[in-house]
């Protein structure tokens, strides 16, 4: 898959979605209009008999449109993430000591968002040598903000953007010592018998491989999602990344698994895991992981 027709696949996608959620919203009864919460603030939090459903960007690498309520707070965040790749001539293992996003409602459509790795462990031995070298430390730090425009309480269609910085809190070995930037548009569309579709089409401004410039990397991921209880939700996903880079053009694709559990006793709180598989030479061929989503 060359890097034009994935990015070709991506926006027929999101037209795709477009088209059968506008024909879904037309078909559905109109229900109840939700409480009007705009006048909640990070000073003026949300009251809790109004907060929405719990709702994550875990457990795949999708993202959901919705945001965190006025004046709450989210932490959502592997518990343990091991990733097996075995491109390069090399078989490489990198471990994640956890890896907290910390999210804070500002409004009742936009929130703040921080994502940094306390401990990444990288290995990489060389399998013509045998040689073997490990780099420890602390990752890169990511800000993001999400502004949903669309369904963040309801409705048939959800719509949000999402733009994003990194800053080179990495050393080398771990990151790459640029600040880095891009942006996300997170779509969700509800379906027949439960199901729900997120597509998220990213373009992001990286740094050469051999140079200080940027060029383009674009991402494209749907997800198809259901619940099979009250409590357990499954997602089945597909996933590419196309990097532009002058150096040489590569493109990643896996298919991911999930599953998210919600006890029906404690409404903000989800325990979830996943595995994305590597369809290609260049994907990392295993990455499995647990984590945990707590809401305050």
């Amino acid at each position: 898959m060359n890097g034009y027709r994935a990015i070709s696949i991506g926006v027929a996608l999101v037209g795709i979605l477009a088209l059968a959620g506008a024909a879904l919203a037309q078909e559905t009864p109109a229900a109840a209009p939700p409480p009007d919460k705009s006048g909640f603030t990070l000073f003026d939090p949300t009251p809790a008999a109004d907060l929405r459903a719990l709702c994550t960007d875990r457990p795949t690498k999708s993202a959901s449109p919705c945001t965190v309520d006025a004046g709450h707070f989210q932490i959502e965040s592997d518990l343990v993430n091991v990733t097996f790749d075995r491109s390069g001539g090399a078989n490489t293992t990198t471990w994640l000591a956890t890896n907290p996003t910390l999210k804070l409602g500002l409004t009742n459509t936009l929130d703040a968002e921080l994502n940094i790795v306390p401990l990444e462990i990288v290995t990489v031995r060389n399998r013509a040598t045998g040689a073997t070298s490990r780099t420890s430390g602390l990752g890169d730090l990511y800000a993001r903000l999400k502004w949903n425009l669309l369904g963040d309480d309801g409705g048939a269609i959800g719509l949000a953007i999402s733009p994003f910085v990194k800053l080179p809190t990495a050393k080398a070995g771990i990151g790459d010592g640029a600040v880095e930037t891009g942006a996300t548009a997170l779509i969700s569309v509800n379906l027949p018998d439960s199901f729900s579709l997120n597509v998220n089409p990213e373009i992001d401004l990286l740094r050469n491989a051999q140079d200080s410039s940027r060029h383009i990397n674009t991402i494209a991921v749907a997800s198809l999602n259901r619940p099979v209880s009250k409590t357990i939700i499954l997602s089945v996903e597909l996933w590419s990344d196309v990097d532009f880079d002058p150096a040489g053009r590569t493109t990643q694709v896996s298919a991911d698994l999930g599953a998210a559990w919600i006890p029906a006793r404690h409404q903000n709180f989800q325990l979830d895991g996943g595995v994305n598989l590597g369809l290609n030479n260049r994907t990392p061929a295993v990455q499995a992981y647990a984590g945990v989503s707590r809401r305050f």
